[in-house]
């Protein structure tokens, strides 16, 4: 009698045992899918001011501002790698953070490649064109610079602007130095030529952030030289940068005439600026300035490689240099 009641005795509690276990086990499946919220550590300036929502308190993440990188690119008609140039500087800037806003002027031209190739970027851009005819490559070039930035004080674009060649190669680490730059910045860039077996540096010496001088190329383009701050040497258009701002707004940074305000184009009267005002240059990055972010590949433009094999590849293109 004993053991038959210590039986069913037994049997009832794992009965009741079984159900609560198999309750707890659904209970936990519904929690499992419910999500939950999970503290991140933060620092107190990346938080705004809490807010209730449903009666829990969430903290919302401020995220960093940035400066408008404007990187103006001129083309040539005459360049027969162009498309394969622009597709390598697009992957480049295709991996910059935003915002950043990519200028590229062309020739008037029967042909749509540009057009498709900046429509298939993911970059915003706006495309200029011009219906000038020029034979000097270089003055076609500057006169393109001279266009973007006409665009850029008529629109008042306010940003750090770069003259990016489609040669140009780029440490990504290039562009959040950009971002710095309140007024004007500069800095060293190397010269890499094809078939050549040397690499000449051009560009700032810098104390720290503070230029001092200047390495430069001798006439003979054998051997570099280095000056004091008191040379005014001419700098290659893609080793300086400055806000746009001083195109439209220049008492803003104590100047008393704009571009319109003067007989000069807009190219010529930035450079100027530029090098009358070394006391505001800046150079990058910071320390000494001494670390190369920016290389420029030398193709002559309009050269064609004997036995040329037509290709999208910069591989290629190179190699039959």
């Amino acid at each position: 009698m004993e053991e038959s009641y210590c039986s069913l005795l037994f049997m009832f509690c794992h009965g009741v045992f079984h159900r609560l276990c198999s309750n707890c086990n659904v209970n936990q499946s519904l929690r499992a899918e419910t999500p939950v919220p999970v503290p991140v550590p933060a620092k107190s300036n990346e938080l705004e001011s809490p807010k209730q929502v449903d009666g829990t308190v969430v903290h919302e993440v401020k995220l960093p501002s940035r400066r408008l990188v404007i990187v103006v690119t001129p083309t040539s008609t005459k360049d027969q790698f162009q498309g394969v140039f622009l597709r390598r500087l697009a992957n480049t800037i295709r991996l910059v953070p935003q915002p950043l806003l990519w200028i590229v002027v062309e020739g008037q031209s029967d042909s749509n490649e540009l057009s498709e190739i900046l429509r298939k970027t993911g970059i915003m851009y706006r495309h200029l064109v011009f219906k000038e005819n020029f034979t000097d490559p270089e003055a076609e070039l500057n006169h393109q610079r001279n266009v973007a930035l006409k665009h850029i004080e008529q629109h008042k674009l306010s940003g750090i602007v770069h003259f990016a060649g489609l040669s140009n190669v780029y440490d990504l680490d290039f562009f959040k130095e950009l971002r710095q730059i309140e007024v004007f910045g500069t800095w060293p860039m190397a010269l890499l030529s094809a078939n050549e077996r040397r690499v000449v540096i051009e560009g700032p010496v810098c104390d720290s952030s503070q230029v001092i001088g200047w390495h430069l190329r001798k006439m003979n383009n054998q051997t570099d030289a280095e000056t004091d701050a008191d040379t005014k040497p001419p700098i290659h258009i893609s080793s300086f940068a400055f806000n746009s701002s001083i195109l439209w707004d220049p008492e803003r940074w104590g100047r008393l005439t704009s571009v319109q305000g003067t007989s000069q184009n807009s190219l010529k009267f930035v450079k100027q600026i530029v090098m009358e005002d070394e006391g505001k240059l800046k150079g990058i990055p910071p320390e000494e300035c001494s670390k190369i972010m920016l290389w420029r590949l030398h193709f002559p433009i309009g050269v064609v490689p004997r036995n040329l094999v037509k290709t999208s590849s910069l591989f290629d293109v190179i190699t039959q240099l």
